[in-house]
């Protein structure tokens, strides 16, 4: 594959990763409310989605999986109600100064990359997405060398989205000292959640 053609990839998929969306915004929520750790595992959880879906394109079943409606509907179903959930209890929660907030533990890290995971698996979205890019990119075979060189610049790509996202959402977050601003942060961030659960349930 062509250098110039991983660049077009690559320029067409920071475009598709970076839009503001439900990914995005919650990888925020969950960075200034727990930590860098728990947006940082929500944003694996996304990429290991999108690599799922790519390499079922290179396997040619791309479009059996865009068909696959109630196991998609299921993932994404399963995924919001987790989102709303968690952004219920943000929102009720007792506003705590960041630096006192206890750690995640490994448990709930992997059920925060799980939910992510899940919400990329069950985005319509995504098997469309490359339907309409890969024979463009790759024309109509996509070989072993082609995926490793596409995985290599999504992993690429996403690093630099999420780790964007986690490093502003950081710096964000060491302004608040004050229990009502952080009350204020945690109501938003929830509702952000919530909101972004929503969005996912009806996305068609």
């Amino acid at each position: 594959m062509e250098l110039t053609t991983l660049i077009a990839f690559a320029a067409a998929f920071f475009v598709f990763a970076a839009s503001p969306g439900p990914d995005n915004m919650t990888i925020v929520a969950r960075t200034i409310t727990h930590g860098a750790a728990s947006g940082l595992a929500y944003g694996a959880g996304t990429v290991a989605g999108i690599l799922i879906f790519l390499t079922l394109a290179a396997f040619g079943l791309s479009i059996l999986a865009a068909e696959m409606g109630t196991v998609m509907a299921v993932l994404r179903y399963g995924g919001a109600a987790y989102l709303i959930w968690m952004g219920f209890k943000l929102w009720t929660a007792e506003p705590v100064v960041p630096d006192l907030q206890p750690l995640n533990g490994g448990r709930s890290l992997i059920s925060i990359f799980a939910t992510g995971t899940a919400l990329n698996l069950g985005n319509p979205k995504m098997p469309l997405f490359y339907v309409a890019l890969l024979p463009n990119v790759v024309g109509a075979s996509l070989t072993v060398d082609h995926l490793l060189a596409l995985a290599s610049v999504i992993v690429a790509v996403e690093a630099i989205v999420i780790g964007g996202h986690v490093v502003l959402a950081v710096r964000a977050r060491k302004l608040l000292r004050e229990p009502r601003i952080v009350r204020r942060v945690n109501r938003a961030a929830g509702g952000v959640m919530i909101g972004s659960g929503v969005a996912v349930a009806v996305s068609r």
